[in-house]
């Protein structure tokens, strides 16, 4: 896993940083240089099939930080983990984690809400729950599916990854 995302420190939109993670070419039982053209292509469909795919969300996060804009995703998949929690321990310290990281005012990786749903998440977080996050993670994951998602299939990256994908497809078929 290190290997693989080990670009991700790295901001750069070059492909060859996106390679990075990847293991080298010779280590083809890698999964992500597995992957199909038709998988990496269904990608395209739904921002949602994009980011259940593990290569798919890798690439994704490696495109936004190559763009100084994966605090939405950071946050996305913080909260994926927050809704996992059991503990109300944990949840109380998950929560303080993500409202000092993402959602308080001039956080370090401050996310871009409104007022109204900045200020309802930071009462709702006074009383975690496993639900509490919903809301501003919808807004997130929305704002991600219309701006930042379309970019990226539109990035050399995203380009890039298609034509290696079909490539790795033609040398297996032969």
């Amino acid at each position: 896993m290190k290997t693989r995302l080990g670009c991700l420190s790295h901001k750069s939109d070059s492909y060859s940083d996106f390679s990075e993670f990847l293991p080298p070419a010779n280590e083809t039982t890698a999964r992500c240089l597995k992957v199909s053209t038709d998988e990496v292509v269904r990608w395209s469909e739904s921002f949602d099939h994009l980011l259940s795919h593990k290569c798919g969300l890798a690439a994704f996060r490696t495109f936004l930080k190559s763009e100084f804009s994966d605090e939405n995703i950071e946050f996305w998949m913080a909260c994926e983990e927050y809704k996992k929690l059991k503990s109300s321990t944990k949840l109380v310290s998950k929560a303080n984690k993500i409202l000092h990281e993402f959602i308080d005012n001039q956080a370090p990786r401050e996310i871009n809400i409104d007022y109204r749903t900045r200020e309802k998440t930071k009462q709702t977080l006074k009383v975690p729950s496993p639900t509490s996050l919903n809301e501003v993670q919808s807004k997130v994951y929305s704002l991600m599916e219309k701006d930042s998602y379309p970019r990226f299939l539109r990035s050399k990256m995203y380009q890039d990854i298609v034509n290696r994908a079909h490539t790795q497809g033609q040398r297996r078929s032969v």
